[in-house]
């Protein structure tokens, strides 16, 4: 009885917790992308986190010389996003007046990435080796920022505070006392980790594409980087950003699929100033 009145609790708890923090961070838009999704710890509080630790990864590249090195590279990559910026708005209302920030470091790593409040980053390595052209670059930026605009981090962090506070009151109800690991210490590991789920992955390249054709960049794009991706795999070298992501044939299909909701979306949209 004892063990049954213990798991009540907890799930009592948890029940509450959800009630309380469930909710969805974006509007659908055309790819219907809505689900609710547990938030324990607000926004604010991980946008300032986030923008410490990029601060961090400027500096440290700064010191090496490897922060923007290629001048015309980054004018690329920063018009590029410009010209995405005002149309996240489609998803969330707030996201254009975000505290935008983007910039390229000197790698030969395949990486890029968008921490929480838009704070996006660049390897000149997946540009140069997969030698990406700028419908790309958008199909990948666009995915980056719908982390961002879907909040999967914060999801993720909230994660990582529910099954802690489990642990704690379990403890707590059975005379343990209390769990080493700190949930400050658990938030700050699943924003560096940059680590998402498979579904998360699947949600960003749904948005992602739309993103990148309500910017004038074409999605058909994200048939090409694709084949890239699968090529740079197959050569041993594969982007650090597509550890979780679906398998390489399915992604294409999602993409193939989704391509009669997004062409239209791109024939409507002004092509970018080049």
């Amino acid at each position: 009885m004892a063990s049954l009145r213990f798991i009540s609790l907890i799930s009592a708890c948890l029940a509450c917790a959800a009630l309380n923090g469930c909710a969805s961070t974006t509007e659908g838009g055309a790819v219907g992308a809505q689900r609710s999704q547990l938030m324990l710890i607000s926004s604010g509080e991980l946008d300032k986190m986030a923008e410490q630790s990029y601060a961090k990864l400027k500096a440290e590249a700064g010191s090496k010389g490897e922060l923007n090195r290629d001048a015309a590279m980054l004018k690329r990559v920063r018009a590029i996003a410009t010209q995405i910026k005002p149309h996240t708005a489609v998803f969330r209302k707030d996201a254009p007046a975000w505290s935008w920030e983007v910039n390229v470091i000197a790698s030969d790593q395949l990486n890029a990435f968008c921490m929480p409040g838009g704070k996006i980053m660049f390897y000149s390595g997946l540009i140069n080796q997969l030698r990406l052209s700028d419908d790309e670059i958008a199909i990948v930026m666009g995915h980056e920022i719908a982390h961002a605009l879907r909040e999967h981090s914060r999801e993720q962090v909230s994660q990582a505070i529910a099954a802690q506070t489990a642990i704690s009151i379990g403890t707590s109800l059975l005379g343990l006392g209390q769990t080493s690991a700190e949930i400050s210490n658990s938030v700050y590991d699943a924003l560096i980790a940059t680590r998402f789920s498979r579904s998360d992955e699947s949600e960003a390249d749904d948005i992602g594409l739309e993103l990148s054709a309500r910017s004038g960049y074409d999605p058909r794009a994200g048939v090409s980087l694709w084949q890239k991706m699968i090529a740079a795999k197959s050569g041993g070298n594969p982007p650090e950003f597509l550890s979780s992501h679906p398998e390489d044939a399915k992604r294409i299909e999602r993409i193939q699929s989704l391509l009669p909701t997004v062409l239209p979306l791109y024939e409507k949209a002004p092509r970018p100033a080049h």
